[in-house]
This record gives C-alpha cells, sequence and structure tokens, in this order.
C-alpha cells in the first residue's frame, strides 16, 4: 500500500474516532449550525496563518477558538437571537476569510481546504490529528457527566452543582479543535457532516448515551475505509467520497426494520 494511502487512512481514522463523540453531543444538543459556523471560520483562520506566517492547524484552533469565546459573550448579552447570530458569524467570517485570502500575494488552492485533501495528509498532520485528538477524548471523558447532564437539563444540572456556563464552553471549544484538526480530511465546508452523520445513524441502534457515541465512532471510522475505497477505485474527491459513504451507511441503518416493524 502507498504511503500516502497509509496517512490518509490514519489520519481518517484518528479524526473519525474523535469526531464521533464529540458529534452525538452535537446531534443530542441540535448544534449543527454552530458547527457549520465554526467551520465557515477556520477558512479566516487558514487565510490569518498564511499573513502570518505560523503553522495553519495552530491559526485556525486560534481563530475557532476565538470565535467560540466570543459567541458565548455575545450570547449573554441577548441583543439577537442565537440562530441569528450564528448567521452573521458564518457568513462575515467566510467572507473575511475569501476576502483575505485574494488580497494574499500567495497562491493558495482554496479547493482542498474547503472540501479536504484526505490524501494528502503528512506526517506533521497525523502529529496534530492524534495530538489534538487524545487531548479532545480525554477532556471528553472526564466531563462526561457534566456534559450529559446539560444536555438532558441544564437548569437541573446547574442544581446539582455543575457550572453550565464553563461547561457548555469547553464543549464549544472542543468541537473548534475537532474542526481545526480535521480540516484536511473532509474540509472546512463539509466537516460538520463528520460530526453529524456518524452520530445519527448511531442512534439508530443504541440504547445508552455511551453506545452512540461509541457507535458514531466506529460508524466514522467505516466512511474513512469507504471513502477512501471509493476515491482510490473510482477518482473521486477523497472528502466528498467519505461524506458519501457516511450517508450510504445512515440510509442503510434507517431503511432496517425496528422491532415493532419486525
Amino acid at each position: 500500500m502507498p504511503d500516502f494511502l497509509i496517512f490518509a487512512l490514519l489520519g481518517g481514522l484518528g479524526v473519525a474516532t474523535v469526531a464521533g463523540p464529540l458529534g452525538s453531543f452535537v446531534v443530542w444538543r441540535r448544534m449543527a449550525y454552530f458547527g457549520d459556523t465554526l467551520a465557515h471560520s477556520a477558512l479566516l483562520g487558514v487565510s490569518i496563518g498564511f499573513l502570518l506566517d505560523i503553522n495553519l492547524n495552530l491559526a485556525v484552533i486560534i481563530c475557532c477558538v476565538g470565535l467560540a469565546v466570543s459567541l458565548v459573550t455575545l450570547q449573554r448579552q441577548r441583543m439577537v437571537a442565537t440562530d441569528t447570530l450564528l448567521g452573521i458569524m458564518a457568513h462575515s467570517a467566510l467572507s473575511l476569510g475569501l476576502v483575505a485570502v485574494a488580497l494574499l500575494e500567495i497562491r493558495v488552492d482554496l479547493m482542498s481546504y474547503l472540501f479536504g485533501d484526505l490524501l494528502a495528509v503528512s506526517p506533521q498532520d497525523l502529529f496534530w490529528i492524534y495530538g489534538g485528538g487524545f487531548g479532545v477524548l480525554l477532556l471528553l471523558k472526564l466531563l462526561w457527566q457534566p456534559l450529559l447532564a446539560i444536555t438532558i437539563n441544564e437548569e437541573l444540572a446547574h442544581v446539582e452543582g455543575v457550572n453550565v456556563p464553563a461547561t457548555r464552553l469547553i464543549l464549544m471549544l472542543l468541537i473548534a479543535i475537532v474542526i481545526a484538526i480535521a480540516m484536511k480530511i473532509v474540509g472546512l465546508l463539509l466537516i460538520t457532516s463528520l460530526l453529524i452523520i456518524p452520530a445519527a445513524a448511531a442512534r439508530r441502534l443504541a440504547r445508552t448515551p455511551e453506545q452512540m457515541a461509541v457507535g458514531a465512532g466506529i460508524i466514522g471510522c467505516l466512511s474513512i475505509i469507504g471513502g477512501i475505497t471509493l476515491s482510490w477505485h473510482f477518482d473521486t474527491p477523497a472528502g466528498p467520497s467519505v461524506v458519501v459513504a457516511s450517508l450510504a451507511i445512515f440510509i442503510a441503518l434507517y431503511s432496517l426494520p425496528t422491532k415493532q416493524q419486525a
């Protein structure tokens, strides 16, 4: 097997393992639009990285984290509705990123950032994926119960002693980090699908939150393998192929008869 396929497979599996459990919270808390907002802002991080000549992954993480903190701050002021605020921030950040890239004197291949370039994953990318992924999974494990508590009922979680604002912010920051490290896998415009579709598919079979989180990770890994296989044999874009494979699994699982129908 060629080295670039091995790197692509390792990178994709690393991201899917992290995106699955975290995507479960995105589905439970209906945060898909928030994920899109962070993904759009990541392009601004790319342009800042080129402008300041710093590591792009680091620049994207800083930009996404900054946007998440800004969102929490603005939400507290309640000047506009959250969905309106997300729409403003998402499209403004994407537009600012596109304008900034256009003003750069160097040539930037936007397609690889917008739709991913899985087959171009390098050993350095693997360092960011597995380093960041390990940190995200560790925090998820430590904060699993508080995160579940605020997902079920924030008011009840507050009564039980959970610091709801801090826990909510940490969840947003974890999503921001995953979006940054997954940028190379499926691209900024499709990353939210890697968070949502495997988790939604796993929901079909899971009976507990833990089962859904693990199942989402497994389905994400199968999507990566299916996407790379599709890309290799039919010369299709790797990132979108992963999403197509994920969608196929989702449709297959939801086509199965339920116990009531059996």
